[in-house]
């Protein structure tokens, strides 16, 4: 059943929120920056049991912030930005429960299976999430890879994610053009993945209530999870509470 799942954005060795289209660069229209440490709403998100929710480096400087939300909840978040087959295990050693790839899988914009079977051998598809973020194309929605300023060949479709499911404990996938401007989910893109993922998926990416994880539930059939970042109180939001999402998840 639709979960709300947390996220932990670090840019320029910080936690914010930024408009996910707007990167440039190392560059990025904010919407948020904490005074507090990534390793807070670690410990914040495990105090309520909020499992599956991701950490993301945007760029270069976050190792160090990484590395403290990591150790202050091991095995409780996963990992995603510049994970490579050189460093993937390093990163679950740190504490992550998987790790979130996407851009090292494309060669020129084209998905590389060979990468991808590699990477599925050497740390097993239970600690592999695929980010599959993307950007409207049309009628429909292609990989955007390097942080989503890439847009690449392979279009987001149910034979995709029919063929990746089984390399794989987990889809991630954000809406780019969406994300961070709270102005609401894609939901032909949510009852998408709903229809026709065999695995669990998360979504995020304009969500900016809490309205918004019943709509999840509904377009999925609650098959899809959702990530709410800069609505959420904690980032600086007014759109809806932590302790709300938390109720959520217990009534579910």
């Amino acid at each position: 059943m639709t979960q709300f799942r947390p996220c932990i954005d670090l840019h320029d060795g910080a936690v914010k929120q930024i408009v996910g289209g707007s990167l440039q660069g190392d560059s990025a229209t904010t919407n948020f920056v904490s005074d507090k440490s990534s390793g807070h709403y670690a410990e914040l998100f495990k105090q309520h049991s909020l499992r599956g929710g991701h950490v993301i480096s945007l760029g270069a400087g976050n190792q160090t912030a990484a590395a403290q939300a990591l150790a202050a909840w091991p095995g409780g978040l996963q990992y995603g930005g510049g994970v490579t087959l050189d460093n993937a295990a390093d990163y679950l050693a740190l504490g992550a429960s998987q790790v979130i790839v996407t851009s090292w899988l494309f060669v020129e914009r084209q998905f590389s299976w060979s990468r991808l079977e590699q990477l599925a051998a050497a740390i097993g598809p239970d600690q592999l999430v695929l980010d599959l973020s993307c950007r409207r194309v049309g009628d429909g929605w292609q990989i955007a890879s390097d942080r989503w300023q890439t847009i690449t060949d392979t279009a987001v479709s149910g034979q995709l994610l029919t063929q990746l499911g089984d390399y794989c404990s987990e889809f991630l996938v954000h809406a780019a053009d969406v994300e961070g401007l709270q102005q609401g989910i894609d939901g032909e893109l949510v009852a998408l993945l709903g229809g026709e993922s065999p695995i669990p998926v998360t979504y995020a990416g304009g969500a900016r209530s809490l309205a918004d994880l019943e709509q999840v539930k509904q377009l999925s059939h609650g098959r899809v999870d959702l990530t709410i970042g800069s609505a959420l109180d904690i980032f600086g939001g007014s759109g809806v509470s932590l302790e709300a999402c938390v109720a959520w998840n217990r009534a579910q």
